[in-house]
């Protein structure tokens, strides 16, 4: 199977979980439920002032195409972040070496192009630095600077260690929902009949033919062979074809500082609408343990929201995936379409530490149930995600709507039809999975390490499509 990678052109990325036609629940407390935007691109601010009883509301926005690099001083004396002409040249990860410059490398230059003259104002020990993407630092840079080292042809180079916000952020406050651009993402084909579309302000990328994409979303279409059941006639086939449409957005609030220099309060986390049809036809191959499961696209993007004068790098990867359950003796051939909101993060409060945050409101309507002979299948179209912040991952989620049917005897019965040929029982059923885990590394807030993984709990719901007690006719 050859993996095909595709660019989408830099703003898909917002609509995949951010841009949807549908908004998620309304804006809540970060120390308790996500922030929701109102609209695209809305910008939001954190309502309660922070301890000290001034108001430092920053606004949260997606940011320019030109992201400005911000530094700020870690010494305690409550200077705030600001916007600066140093830029990371080049950085190295296994040695946290950092080149800083007046100008990006990036920006008027090639590499047969003359390097760019040392900086003019040069990186002083204890500054903390946020960068967006650069040379190294693919996922951004917040890194503290340890140690001038000296002045190289390319710029000022330093010696740095890991940073968090809260260094840059201090007792201001922050909140908002920010779409993600849909052309940003780069999309890796795992099977070779995935086909891409989104669309954006000024100009549509269009994956299957007469498909209709809203505005700001993107949308993987799949057509995918399904195992046999062991022992199954060659003339068994089964096979699932769909749509899976996402528009998700990046939530992110920060409280300001308590007395501890820890945020009063923080979250993190993604929400979005979602849209689906799909089809199981075909008799499934049977399993003894875990459902077989089958990516056939993964996606990422590193979309940067601008806090204040401070640019946060947000890390997005998606894998969508088919996963198919059953005993192998089922047939079935059923269809639905579904839509909904989802949100899953992290919340971080005073005297309780992070907790989970996770939601999902989705329905489905049945376009197409039938189920013949005695037995189980369950195939889910589905998404896992995670996100996090400068290349560390803080939360990640598993979406799945799915379809399951089921019978006993040997039966035909389709909505709308009455063509049952045998008595028995059937039932077809639509629902939604929704599970994740908070990892130690939302630290990059600046609140106390998480110690271990913390489970977002399994959210369950279950909606019955069609089905019934047939006699034979």
């Amino acid at each position: 199977m050859r993996h095909r990678r595709a660019l989408l052109p830099a703003l898909a990325v917002t609509t995949l979980f951010l841009a949807s036609a549908c908004s998620s629940p309304a804006a809540p407390d970060p120390d308790a439920k996500p922030p929701v935007s109102e609209g695209q691109g809305q910008r939001l601010t954190v309502t309660e002032p922070p301890a000290g009883g001034a108001d430092h509301s920053l606004t949260v926005a997606a940011a320019p195409a030109t992201a400005t690099t911000a530094t700020a001083d870690s010494s305690g004396t409550g200077r705030r972040a600001h916007r600066t002409t140093l830029a990371v040249h080049s950085y190295d990860g296994r040695t946290r070496r950092a080149v800083l410059s007046d100008r990006p490398a990036h920006q008027g230059s090639s590499p047969a192009s003359p390097s760019p003259s040392p900086a003019a104002r040069r990186a002083a020990v204890g500054e903390v630095i946020a960068s967006a993407p650069a040379p190294g630092a693919p996922h951004g840079l917040l890194a503290k600077v340890t140690k001038v080292l000296g002045e190289t042809d390319r710029g000022t180079e330093v010696q740095t260690e890991p940073a968090t916000l809260n260094a840059l952020l201090g007792a201001d406050t922050a909140k908002g929902a920010v779409p993600v651009d849909p052309s940003s993402f780069a999309v890796d084909k795992l099977l070779p009949d995935v086909k891409v579309s989104w669309t954006k302000a000024g100009d549509i990328h269009a994956g299957p033919k007469g498909a209709t994409v809203p505005l700001g979303s993107l949308r993987l279409d799949v057509d995918a062979g399904i195992p046999m059941a062991k022992g199954a006639p060659a003339s068994a086939t089964a096979s699932v074809h769909g749509f899976v449409q996402v528009a998700p957005r990046v939530d992110f609030a920060y409280g300001g500082t308590g007395p501890d220099a820890a945020p009063g309060s923080a979250y993190l986390g993604v929400s979005g609408t979602w849209t689906s049809g799909w089809a199981v036809r075909g008799r499934a191959a049977a399993t003894t343990g875990a459902p077989l499961r089958i990516p056939f696209a993964k996606l990422h993007a590193d979309p940067v929201l601008q806090v204040g004068p401070v640019p946060v790098v947000v890390n997005l990867d998606l894998t969508a995936y088919v996963q198919v359950s059953g005993d192998g003796r089922v047939t079935v051939d059923v269809e639905q379409n579904l839509r909904g909101a989802f949100s899953a993060g992290g919340a971080f409060g005073p005297g309780r530490g992070w907790t989970p945050v996770s939601s999902s409101d989705m329905s489905g309507t049945p376009v197409r149930a039938s189920v013949t002979a005695d037995g189980s299948v369950q195939t889910a179209l589905g998404a896992e995600a995670s996100v996090g912040l400068y290349g560390t991952v803080g939360v990640t989620a598993d979406l799945a709507p799915y379809l399951r049917g089921e019978a006993t005897g040997t039966i035909t019965g389709s909505p709308g039809r009455g063509g049952a040929k045998a008595g028995g029982t059937w039932g077809v059923y639509g629902g939604v999975d929704l599970s994740g885990t908070l990892r130690l590394q939302l630290s990059v807030f600046g609140t106390p390490v998480v110690r271990r993984d913390i489970p977002l709990g399994a959210l369950h719901r279950e909606w019955r499509l069609a089905g019934g007690t047939l006699r034979s006719l």
